[in-house]
């Protein structure tokens, strides 16, 4: 789609799940986005550097959001030694 100006324009943009990778619907109102700050060396926050999560509202609705927010953020570095069952 294009505005008066000639620029493209997208209305809807799709996200998807950080777990499942599967496509986030328009009408999936469960869903949520969740930004964590990159911090510096003393526990401050870097203003601007974060990481997004997005996770359907199918993954919370199984209570199995704060389990997958663990695993993508030991995948990306930002947890270490966090407890499983399986192990």
């Amino acid at each position: 789609m294009e505005n008066d100006k000639g620029q493209l324009v997208e209305l809807y943009v799709p996200r998807k799940c950080s777990a499942t990778n599967t496509i986030i619907k328009s009408k999936d109102h469960a869903s949520v986005q969740i930004n964590i700050a990159k911090v510096d060396e003393e526990g401050r926050a870097i203003p601007g550097e974060y990481i997004t999560y997005a996770l359907s509202g199918d993954v919370r609705a199984r209570g199995e959001a704060d389990d997958a927010l663990n695993r993508l953020a030991q995948n990306d570095g930002l947890m270490k030694n966090v407890w499983s069952y399986s192990r």
